[in-house]
């Protein structure tokens, strides 16, 4: 957990959260950094039960609600100051190989459904003069991988989606911007492990060096907290001029 200041915590008092994919890993992360600077935080999450268990730790409040479904993000009453999109979903497959149902999906979680929530939360942002849109991006919203042809496009998309947000809503006091992560130790990634050894041909042991971390100079996974704090600063008061920009975590792999 972040070591966070007297000041800190009072610097999102009386702002309302919400975040998405809140049950584990940069979700709940990040749920308890904006609770931690005095946000009321409503997670989301399609895990009932560990979306549960978060709210209870951050002292939030859960929503069950799955993202592919657009009715079920139309039911969600939820006025918020703060939104961060951040569920995502992944599969390692070749193009050719890619199940057409699951790259929909993939899409469904990961761009629309971060679409239609930013279209619901703006109107209220934009009244109250204040509003951030934080968006859990990846490195993969600036560089391709092979086998991820869903992820890396909805994700490109993303990118794409923050700054037309960004420009519409310049002049409302509303900003929205990226964070973009490499490999992120969550569950998210600890699954990938044996899809990425079967596409690769190599053992699972090898994949965290051989492939997830081949192209990041500074050889480990970022942890979940460094996410948060990231999204805490583009939240915070000295984000306030940051806006349709793309804040990299990635140890250097997108410099090469």
């Amino acid at each position: 957990m972040s070591t966070v200041t007297h000041h800190d915590r009072a610097v999102l008092a009386g702002r309302r959260a919400l975040v998405t994919g809140a049950a584990s890993g940069i979700g709940a992360a990040v749920a308890a950094r904006l609770a931690e600077a005095g946000a009321e935080v409503h997670l989301i999450d399609r895990d009932e039960e560990g979306v549960a268990k978060v709210a209870a730790l951050v002292h939030g409040t859960p929503h069950v609600v799955d993202l592919t479904d657009e009715a079920a993000i139309g039911r969600l009453d939820v006025e918020a100051d703060i939104l961060v999109n951040n569920a995502g979903i992944q599969h390692v497959a070749p193009i050719e190989d890619f199940d057409p149902e699951r790259f929909r999906t993939i899409h469904a979680v990961m761009l629309h459904a971060p679409f239609l929530l930013a279209r619901r939360v703006l109107p209220g942002m934009y009244a109250r003069g204040w509003g951030r849109i934080v968006h859990v991006s990846s490195v993969h919203g600036h560089r391709a991988s092979a086998y991820k042809s869903a992820y890396v496009s909805a994700k490109h998309g993303l990118e794409g989606l923050s700054k037309v947000i960004a420009l519409e809503a310049a002049d409302k006091g509303v900003t929205s911007n990226t964070v973009c992560p490499g490999y992120v130790r969550t569950p998210l990634v600890e699954g990938q492990l044996g899809d990425q050894a079967r596409s690769h041909g190599i053992p699972e042991d090898e994949v965290l060096d051989t492939v997830l971390l081949a192209r990041t100079p500074l050889k480990r996974l970022v942890e979940p907290e460094e996410v948060a704090d990231a999204v805490a600063f583009l939240c915070g008061p000295t984000g306030t001029s940051i806006t349709g920009s793309s804040l990299s975590l990635d140890g250097g792999w997108s410099a090469a």
